[in-house]
C-alpha cells in the first residue's frame, strides 16, 4: 500500500505570517502555521507533520513537493551537514536545522520518496496544499484562528493533532515539534529506527537509499544547475515572478560576487518580461529593451535570516 500526498508550504512577505499543509490522494488534510516564518520553514513543517500522521501506518509515503530545497535537504544535502556537525560548506550553520533533525528522526525506519512537481501548474494535490498552507497564513496576517483541517480520517493515523497545534503556538523559529519531473527516493534501513530514536546523529539520513528517477525537470535542473547546498529552492509563488521582474527592471545593488555580463549595456527599460523559475534557487529573465533581447539568470542565496535574489549572469544582445 502507498500513501500519495502533497506537502506545501506559504509566507506573506517570506518572512511573514505562514502557514503549511499536507493534501493526500483520498482528501485527508491537514494545516498549521505561526504569526511569523519563511517559505521554506512552512514547506518543512508539512513534510514533518505528514511523517507523523502517517508513522503508525503500514504503508510506503510518496510525498509530492514543488520545494526542492526541501527534497535536496533530505535526499542530497543532509548526509554532509551531519557529517559537518550540521555546518554548511562554507562553514556557516545549516538553516532551520531543528525541522530537519525532527524529519530525520521521522523518516528512520520508513519507506519514503520524494517526488518534484511544479508549483501553480495546475497539479490538484499540489493546488490543493498550496490553498490551505496560504489560508492559514492569510488568517494570521488578518489575526483570526485558522482552520487547521481534519488530519487523516478516523483510526488511520496518529500524532498529527499535536504537532500541528505545537507548531501554531509560536513563531516558526520556536516550533518543536507537486507537472511532475521525476522522483527522488530516500529509504532508511528499518533496523536503524532504534539507534536513530537514541541520536540523530548516528541514524537517518546515513546509509539511507537515494535514487533518482528521469524526468526532464530534473534533467534540467541537473544539467544546468547541478547545484550544492549553498543554494535554495526558489519560492514559485505570483509574488516570486512580481519580485523578478521587479529587479529586471532596477538591479542595482544586486549583483552576485560571481556576477558576468555579455554584451553590451543596454539602456532603457525591459519590456515583454517572462520569469522562468527553473529549480534550485534559478530563474531565468528574458526581455526587451528598444527591440533588443536581454537575458538574466538570478539566483536565490542566503541572506542570512531570509533569502534574496542576486543577478550572476546577463547576455544582451
Amino acid at each position: 500500500m502507498e500513501i500519495v500526498a502533497a506537502a506545501d508550504g506559504s509566507s506573506l512577505g517570506n518572512p511573514g505570517p505562514a502557514g503549511w499543509a499536507w493534501v493526500t490522494a483520498e482528501g485527508d488534510w491537514r494545516a498549521g502555521g505561526w504569526p511569523r516564518g519563511t517559505n521554506n520553514q512552512g514547506e518543512l513543517m508539512a513534510v514533518l507533520d505528514l511523517l507523523r500522521a502517517t508513522e503508525k501506518l503500514d504503508a510506503s509515503l510518496r510525498i509530492l513537493c514543488d520545494s526542492q530545497y526541501v527534497i535536496n535537504s533530505v535526499t542530497k544535502w543532509m548526509p554532509g551537514w551531519k557529517r559537518r556537525g550540521w555546518k554548511k560548506s562554507d562553514g556557516k550553520p545549516v538553516q532551520n536545522r531543528d525541522l530537519l533533525e525532527q524529519i530525520d528522526a521521522a523518516l528512520a525506519g520508513r519507506k519514503v520518496s520524494f517526488e518534484w512537481v511544479r508549483g501553480h501548474s495546475g497539479h490538484d494535490l499540489n493546488e490543493r496544499a498550496d490553498d490551505y498552507a496560504r489560508a492559514v497564513a492569510t488568517a494570521y496576517q488578518r489575526g483570526v484562528e485558522p482552520e487547521t483541517g481534519p488530519g487523516l480520517g478516523e483510526g488511520r493515523g496518529a500524532g498529527s493533532a499535536a504537532g500541528a497545534s505545537r507548531a501554531g503556538a509560536a513563531d516558526a523559529d520556536g516550533a518543536a515539534g507537486a507537472d511532475g519531473a521525476g522522483g527522488l527516493e530516500r529509504v532508511s534501513d528499518p533496523a536503524s529506527a532504534a539507534s536513530k530514536r537514541a541520536g540523530s546523529e548516528r541514524a537517518g539520513s546515513e546509509g539511507a537509499a537515494r535514487t533518482v528517477a528521469g524526468g526532464e525537470g530534473a534533467s534540467l535542473d541537473a544539467a544546468l544547475f547541478d547545484l550544492d547546498d549553498e543554494s535554495f529552492a526558489a519560492d514559485t509563488s505570483a509574488a516570486a515572478v512580481a519580485e523578478l521582474r521587479r529587479l529586471e527592471a532596477d538591479s542595482a545593488g544586486r549583483e552576485h560576487p560571481d556576477f558576468e555580463r555579455v554584451g553590451p549595456v543596454l539602456a532603457g527599460d525591459p519590456e515583454l518580461v517572462r520569469v522562468l523559475l527553473v529549480g534550485s534557487g534559478m530563474a531565468v529573465v528574458r526581455s526587451q529593451i528598444s527591440g533588443r533581447e536581454r537575458t538574466s539568470v538570478w539566483q536565490l542565496t542566503d541572506g542570512g535570516d531570509f533569502q534574496r535574489w542576486l543577478l550572476r549572469l546577463r547576455h544582451q544582445s
